[in-house]
């Protein structure tokens, strides 16, 4: 297989970060350890106006319990990218290798795999704020207002409210909404999610998505049927997942300088950096910064047409 031009992540790098087949990649894994907190899937936070079971500061906390679960899991990729690097600035080589892929979970000791793994974590909450909210997307203009028909924000992406390297409040627009989810998970709401919003009327998680151009097409859940929500929750969830990498090569920066960044994302992003990075070192050391260009549509593309193997594997939990 040819290595992308540029520097964008390889091919067994960006397995390990979005998955291969039907295995679960870092950006999958909040759905095998993580599916009964809804701060990893930014769900349950949902209000109407209007007699409705649920107050607006009971949704504004649920929302804000999320950007704060995923702001830790971002933190937590800058912090576990340090160990890539020795104290002269060389890629360890122990702590880069992919040999075997990632294990998800407490018994992974690779620096890479850890670092991946909490900043797929921040990914998946971010994509799913898009399929599980109203932010992008609009009501249906057929059917009344109410717990299965939410309005809509139609709001561009990158969302200011996903500001993972902030610590400041985020400030919640009024008639923003995502849903509830408990299984069974049905557009009528049962037990905890009765009279509420629910997940399963809200979510624009399946469809087709073309890997090649990103267009997405044959939207399957009531709420990405209507009119185009499913291609604004896939190209939310692109947008947002090209500025989240883009917010964490800032924070290693911010954190360890721009020559030593420089070194960490491509200790992130190459299959062999050892020997790769190694040329980066000189080239940086010379003055001769090159550009990394990291394009993460492929990412975005497979958290969307993924999302019918994470709805399934949710519902099978």
């Amino acid at each position: 297989m040819p290595r992308p031009a540029g520097g964008c992540f390889e091919p067994v790098s960006m397995d390990q970060l979005a998955g291969r087949g039907s295995g679960f990649g870092a950006v999958g894994s909040p759905d095998s350890t993580e599916v009964s907190d809804p701060a990893a899937h930014c769900d349950d936070a949902d209000h109407l106006v209007g007699g409705y079971p649920r107050t607006l500061g009971e949704a504004t906390t649920s929302l804000r319990d999320c950007v704060t679960h995923l702001r830790r899991r971002f933190a937590e990729a800058v912090d576990g990218a340090a160990d890539l690097l020795d104290d002269e600035g060389r890629v360890v080589g122990a702590e880069v290798d992919l040999d075997a892929d990632c294990e998800l979970g407490p018994t992974e000791m690779r620096a890479k795999c850890t670092a991946l793994e909490a900043f797929g974590r921040a990914l998946h909450g971010v994509q799913d704020f898009y399929s599980h909210s109203n932010w992008t997307d609009v009501a249906d203009p057929t059917r009344p207002i109410g717990a299965e028909n939410p309005p809509g924000l139609s709001r561009p992406a990158p969302s200011s409210l996903l500001d993972l390297r902030g610590s400041g409040i985020p400030t919640v627009p009024r008639g923003l909404t995502t849903g509830c989810f408990v299984l069974p998970d049905r557009v009528t709401g049962v037990r905890v999610c009765e009279r509420r919003v629910t997940h399963a009327a809200l979510n624009k998680d399946t469809g087709t998505i073309d890997q090649r151009t990103g267009r997405a097409a044959d939207p399957t859940t009531p709420r990405g049927e209507v009119g185009d929500n499913f291609a604004r929750a896939v190209a939310g969830a692109v947008i947002e997942t090209r500025h989240q990498w883009q917010e964490l090569r800032t924070a290693l920066r911010s954190a360890y300088g721009a020559e030593r960044a420089s070194l960490l994302a491509c200790a992130l992003t190459h299959d062999d950096p050892v020997s790769e990075c190694a040329q980066r070192n000189q080239a940086t050391s010379s003055g001769r910064v090159p550009a990394v260009a990291v394009v993460l549509v492929l990412l975005g593309a497979l958290a969307a047409s993924a999302l019918l193997l994470r709805l399934r594997r949710r519902g099978a939990a």
